[in-house]
């Protein structure tokens, strides 16, 4: 059960599941997909929509700068935003008493040095750690971010941003519904800025944040094409699919653009993926090389150029 803060500051148990969440069975197969299986996998071609506005650039920054800084810190969008980046993806949790926060992983032991569970720990306790020192003694001391600062960061240098829900196991559609609603609340202040991109390997978490905040867009990501993929999509009314890089072969874009659905690939630090990626018609690609692959660079082609102010902290 997850618990929030209500406007007397009291924490309030926060509802079962939903009766309407949306159910997947998970496929967890791993291998590389043929042409017999993308024609298996992929639903009846629909007929052609015309595809969303799209605010990314072709180049997004991996965990804010792929393995140059401490991933999903605050320090790690100085660095990606400094090599020229204009687009970043990051991790977010739920913390116990309700704070949404930056992490990748469900413990905090990699980043931290510290055992248990992410999402068991309170706000007050997760902005206490170290998640800088394991990168290294220049970071020692940075702390896990908070959404909040994040968000200011983003809307003060007007960048994009792809938000990827990391819910607790059982707690998916819970998870997704409240984070959701508080980026909309987030992003108030500037009625004009690009909304950020909600996207998740967790259907159900789509589903809870399309029912927590509808008019934020939303992605599904894959790491298979498994049975139905692209009527999961399109169910939870998603505007991209964003895929390990392999998966994505002309054949399944094709589809997507007939569904009107944009393509971003995950993670791409191959220069000559990036060309195949590109090629393709690959809307953006996530990267961890921010150094080889920003609108600051001489590699692949970008769509978007790089602004010439200064990203502001």
């Amino acid at each position: 059960m997850l618990t929030q803060g209500n406007k007397n500051g009291v924490l309030e148990t926060m509802k079962p599941c939903c009766p309407n969440r949306v159910c997947w069975s998970p496929c967890t197969s791993r291998r590389t997909m043929t042409d017999a299986d993308i024609a298996s996998t992929s639903v009846t071609t629909p007929v052609s929509r015309q595809r969303v506005p799209w605010s990314f650039p072709q180049w997004i920054a991996h965990r804010g700068a792929g393995k140059l800084a401490p991933e999903n810190t605050l320090a790690a969008f100085r660095v990606g935003a400094g090599h020229g980046m204009r687009a970043f993806e990051c991790d977010v949790r739920l913390s116990a008493d309700g704070v949404v926060f930056l992490l990748h992983d469900d413990e905090l032991q990699r980043t931290t040095g510290v055992k248990g569970m992410a999402c068991e720990q309170t706000w007050s306790d997760l902005s206490r750690l170290d998640a800088g020192g394991w990168h290294g003694d220049a970071y020692a001391g940075e702390p896990i971010a908070s959404l909040e600062s994040i968000a200011r960061y983003v809307l003060r240098n007007r960048f994009a941003l792809n938000i990827e829900i990391k819910p607790a196991p059982g707690q998916e559609f819970e998870v997704g519904r409240e984070i959701s609603r508080q980026v909309v609340g987030l992003w108030a202040p500037d009625p004009l800025a690009h909304r950020p991109l909600l996207s998740s390997f967790a259907p159900d978490a789509l589903a809870g944040a399309r029912q927590g905040a509808g008019e934020l867009p939303r992605a599904l990501l894959i790491d298979t094409l498994r049975q139905g993929w692209l009527d999961e999509v399109q169910a939870l009314d998603c505007v991209a699919v964003v895929a390990a890089y392999p998966l994505l072969e002309a054949g399944i874009i094709e589809r997507l653009r007939a569904a009107g659905v944009r393509a971003a690939a995950y993670t791409v630090n191959d220069s000559a993926e990036a060309h195949r990626l590109v090629a393709l018609g690959v809307d953006s690609l996530i990267t961890d090389e921010v150094a080889a692959f920003s609108p600051a660079s001489s590699g692949v082609r970008v769509g978007r150029t790089a602004e010439s102010n200064a990203p502001r902290s």
